[in-house]
This record gives C-alpha cells, sequence and structure tokens, in this order.
C-alpha cells in the first residue's frame, strides 16, 4: 500500500516563509504546523489544508504526494 507524504516544508522553503509567519496566517499553531511539515500527522482538515493553500498560493497538490512505493508504516527519510 502507498503512503500520502505531505511536502509542506518545500513550499514553505520555495516561498521563504517561517512556521511562525505561517501559523499566524493560518491560525495553527506552532506545534501542530511543526507535525504536518514533518509529516508526523495521519489526517488534516479541508479547511486547515485550504487556510495553508490561500497563504502560501499554492494547491493542495504541491503540499500533498501520494508514493504508490512507500509504505504506510515507515517514516519518511528526507
Amino acid at each position: 500500500m502507498g503512503k500520502i507524504i505531505l511536502r509542506l516544508d518545500r513550499v514553505m522553503a520555495d516561498r521563504k516563509i517561517s512556521l511562525k509567519d505561517l501559523s499566524d496566517q493560518v491560525g495553527v499553531s506552532n506545534v501542530n504546523l511543526s507535525k504536518m511539515k514533518t509529516g508526523k500527522i495521519s489526517a488534516i482538515r479541508f479547511s486547515t489544508l485550504e487556510a495553508i493553500c490561500e497563504a502560501l498560493h499554492c494547491q493542495p497538490g504541491d503540499i500533498l504526494e501520494y508514493d504508490p512505493d512507500a509504505s504506510g508504516e515507515e517514516e519518511e527519510t528526507a
């Protein structure tokens, strides 16, 4: 079974935005955004995803990636 990989860190780096600035714009705590950034979450609300996309001027596909070859139980090492 594949795995959804979060690329929030990549998009944030491309946009040159800090975790604190994104947290302030989106209204999500630094801790929760940090967990998203490192891929240590199992779910995300659409309203949160919409707010992140609005703040970063991106599409959900810029943040989420599906890897059909990755195991859902492995930790990402990138």
